[in-house]
């Protein structure tokens, strides 16, 4: 860390630094992007693996905090930028060197009202373009008058803006096309089964050859991480279960680790191991609902029935401990909210027993199926410098030959103390993202064999304060959820309830990809494409 300073500081002496989980840069805007380029750039460095941009209205200053990984050398940094213009602020935007920053930086326009010079499309992302304000600002009116309830369609712009800097340094904003007059545009969604949730694809098409695909997201608008600036730490985690449902145990996890960290709470072992085997559990039924699903979609039907038998063991062993199949609520901040059921051994035993024949099952009716081939070979391919740009996790960020798995790069819990391989393939099509969580049930169940008869005596959850308070300060965690890396940034001014809150979530970005990896593509590819992304639209829109 010392010598990324160093290096750092030489080539930019306005800089400053901070000690911390990893090392914070604190860098004037004006010298921001110079940074950001040397950073992913410089061969020393490579932080090419841009992770997440968190917004934060510092009251004072507005302005962003950016974490970067190198996936070279498995290194962290972070860097904070701001402005003190609350009127128009203005921040240099990251674009040309992070694909996956186009989403980022319209999310934070869309929420602070921070313009990005040099954005190519700077539109609001979830909110119509009518909404007055920007409601993660502290001065936000949130008043009913001021934003009542439209009962008329949102007008459709088919032009943006872009603010973009002259060699004299002075800032023009200039009109976008989006869709052209002769463009054909066909809508996809919002309410289509194969979307996956209220998501809608503009799609410009040439006959069934799709030309260019404008993502609108903005329809489920649950408002969490402003309401959770409203409520206590405990409060907040309920909410983590209804993100990505289908991964509701590692994100309350994440969360609970996140606060965790910041309290110095050291979580009891029974606890820490009871944790990963409820992570493992859900990882394998989200995946045994995607290969239902994605099957379903393709015409292949009968898949639904034979994956869905599976899962229904899986919410079984969940619903006889949590009380619940869906939304858990089951950790907690020190551990967990009760002890396994008494049966629970013998049910993950039988589990673990019979999912090597369904997945040969799976092979046999599916896999190995020459329509499903002609589908999904050489379909949606996603290169793996593409994958790192988009900040691609998951099944599918590995599917494209990144090794992504945050249990492995970064290991959490007990993580670190298991035998399981991280599933890597290297053709990144929609066969290789299929194939990839098929053998990622199988590690998961080799997880699950090394723990199910050692899961130790003991305490499940450590002495927490009747009222948790965060010291000041921020914190970032992240955890390998089933659709890849979930992160949560706590930013506490000391107080009871979060100062800024915010979930990272990996089902933007593979919705975020969609049109990189469809266009040229045909109609149909859209459906195969998106199913094997497999993103989960309430993770989405926050």
């Amino acid at each position: 860390m010392a010598n990324i300073q160093e290096k750092i500081a030489k080539l930019f002496p306005e800089a400053t630094f901070e000690e911390g989980e990893c090392l914070l840069v604190n860098i004037p805007d004006a010298k921001w992007h110079a940074l950001a380029k040397t950073l992913k750039e410089d061969s020393e460095l490579s932080y090419d693996y841009l992770v997440a941009i968190v917004g934060v209205d510092w009251t004072e200053t507005l302005g962003c905090m950016y974490y970067l990984t190198s996936t070279k050398y498995n290194t962290h940094i972070s860097v904070r930028v701001s402005t003190a213009d609350r009127e128009k602020p203005m921040l240099h935007s990251i674009t040309d060197l992070w694909a996956v920053a186009n989403l980022y930086e319209r999310e934070v326009y869309d929420y602070f009202g921070i313009i990005f010079i040099n954005h190519p499309d700077m539109r609001r992302l979830f909110l119509r373009n009518d909404w007055v304000g920007y409601p993660l600002r502290k001065d936000y009116d949130a008043s009913p008058e001021v934003n009542p309830v439209r009962l008329d369609h949102e007008e459709v712009e088919d032009t943006s803006v872009t603010y973009v800097e002259e060699a004299d340094g002075t800032i023009v904003k200039k009109d976008v096309t989006i869709f052209a007059p002769e463009d054909f545009v066909v809508n996809i969604g919002p309410q289509h089964p194969a979307t996956h949730g209220v998501l809608r694809f503009r799609t410009a098409v040439d006959g069934e050859t799709i030309k260019k695909i404008d993502l609108y997201l903005g329809y489920i608008h649950r408002g969490i991480e402003k309401l959770c600036e409203g409520l206590g730490y405990p409060q907040t985690l309920h909410f983590t279960d209804r993100l990505d449902y289908l991964s509701a145990q590692q994100n309350r996890h994440c969360l609970c680790l996140c606060i965790e960290k910041a309290l110095g709470i050291e979580v009891p072992r029974r606890a820490q191991v009871i944790r990963v085997m409820m992570d493992e559990l859900m990882r394998i039924s989200s995946h045994l609902l995607f290969i239902g699903t994605f099957c379903m979609d393709l015409g292949a039907t009968t898949m639904l029935f034979y994956a869905m038998r599976e899962r229904e063991r899986v919410l079984d062993i969940f619903e006889r401990t949590c009380g619940a199949r869906m939304t858990f609520n089951y950790n907690c901040i020190g551990g967990i909210m009760d002890d396994l059921d008494a049966g629970f051994v013998d049910d993950v035993k039988a589990l673990i027993e019979i999912m090597p024949k369904c997945l040969k099952e799976y092979d046999t009716i599916f896999t190995g199926n020459v329509i499903a081939h002609n589908r999904m070979d050489g379909v949606g391919v996603l290169s793996r410098e593409d994958a790192i740009s988009y900040s691609v996790t998951g099944p599918a960020g590995r599917a494209s030959g990144w090794a992504c798995d945050v249990r492995k790069t970064t290991p959490y819990g007990i993580y670190s103390e298991l035998d399981f391989e991280e599933v890597v393939l290297h053709e990144g099509d929609s066969m290789a993202r299929f194939k990839a969580r098929i053998e990622e049930i199988r590690q998961s169940i080799r997880i699950l064999e090394q723990l199910v008869d050692k899961i130790p005596e003991g305490e499940i959850c450590a002495k927490v304060p009747k009222i948790v308070k965060l010291p000041a300060g921020h914190w970032f965690q992240q955890v390998e959820a089933s659709r890849g890396a979930f992160g949560v940034y706590i930013e506490s001014t000391g107080g009871t309830s979060p100062m800024r809150l915010k979930f990272n979530s990996p089902c933007f970005n593979l919705a975020g990809v969609v049109d990189h990896i469809t266009r040229g593509g045909k109609i149909a590819d859209l459906i195969t494409i998106g199913g094997t992304l497999d993103y989960v639209v309430p993770d989405i829109d926050r």
